[in-house]
């Protein structure tokens, strides 16, 4: 297809997430000590055996026990550390749940909270290892920041803001290796969108990997019917960057978000509820993994299934258009 000759020319492509997430608390773990990783089991499907290697005395593994996990980083925090607690998305923000309602955000503990293998990152290991629900399940919890970056320098620098970020936080990545979006625009703070892409005539707001999608699709519009769009990564799913969603959505365009999770509960349903309740009138469509027994398959043909994809989001742009 010939999109993928744009991205090749004009995209940098990166690593997964997950390996400058490692890479970057190596780094940063040279000169702080106070930096402590807890792993479920997990420390080599999170990237983080060169860390181990590095520096032994800062990793504590707890072995397939989540609850556990939580539980000795919220006692870490506690006692003044910066606690990583590294595990697959789908069983850190289940089965640990209470943990992370009660030890981590009711009792204020600073931990950084690293959901990795996201969404659909499992593929075709099926529902059981997809995490669809951690969006609405955490967003339902007062007291946590939940940050999905889009790429490599997203990552890099919500890495680099959380190891002294003093509140509840979770991380989300995913496996695949993702390319450079707009390195022009190198602004990064929790809880503020970043538009990596402009055009007038419709908004699509993505988070998380499901960003390149939409970045993908803007170029097809504007390649094969001259529609401009507006592409943000809105990376922090809570606190939402509202003020962001009202300026785009003041112009009265339409609106796309689109996310690697249900389409209950996410980011979708949170940019609608503040645009109904704040008397925007804007035609809008949520993108997700609808309500239903979720197709098995890799990332990619579960992305295509469900219309997350150049094609999928471009035929639902010329829809709401028309």
């Amino acid at each position: 297809m010939e999109l993928d000759k744009i991205e090749e020319k004009e995209l940098r492509m990166g690593v997964p997430n997950q390996v400058v997430f490692s890479n970057t608390l190596q780094e940063l773990a040279v000169t702080d000590r106070d930096i402590l990783v807890t792993t479920s089991d997990s420390r080599g499907s999170g990237k983080l055996v060169p860390f181990a290697e590095k520096f032994p005395d800062q990793v504590v593994e707890v072995g397939i026990a989540e609850q556990n996990l939580v539980g000795v980083a919220a006692g870490l925090a506690s006692a003044g550390k910066k606690a990583f607690a590294v595990s697959p998305a789908c069983f850190l923000s289940a089965r640990a749940l209470e943990q992370i309602k009660n030890d981590v955000c009711y009792s204020d503990n600073p931990v950084k909270l690293v959901a990795i293998s996201a969404g659909v990152s499992y593929g075709a290991l099926g529902t059981t290892h997809h995490s669809l629900h951690d969006f609405a399940a955490l967003r339902a919890i007062n007291n946590i920041t939940i940050v999905a970056p889009a790429d490599n320098y997203e990552t890099e620098q919500a890495v680099r803001s959380a190891v002294n970020f003093n509140q509840p936080l979770y991380l989300r990545f995913g496996k695949k290796a993702m390319p450079f979006l707009n390195e022009q625009n190198e602004s990064f703070e929790f809880g503020k969108g970043r538009i990596i892409r402009r055009g007038d005539d419709v908004t699509i707001i993505a988070t998380g990997e499901a960003v390149y999608p939409a970045w993908s699709a803007a170029k097809v519009l504007e390649t094969e019917r001259g529609v401009q769009a507006t592409v943000v990564s809105m990376h922090t799913i809570k606190p939402l960057d509202v003020g962001l969603i009202a300026d785009m959505a003041s112009n009265g365009r339409p609106i796309v978000t689109v996310e690697e999770h249900m389409v209950n509960g996410g980011l979708g349903e949170a940019c609608a509820s503040y645009l109904m309740q704040n008397g925007f009138h804007n035609a809008f469509k949520i993108i997700g993994i609808p309500d239903e027994y979720t197709v098995t398959g890799s990332q990619v043909n579960i992305f295509d299934h469900y219309g997350i994809s150049a094609e999928g989001l471009k035929e639902t742009v010329l829809n709401i258009l028309s």
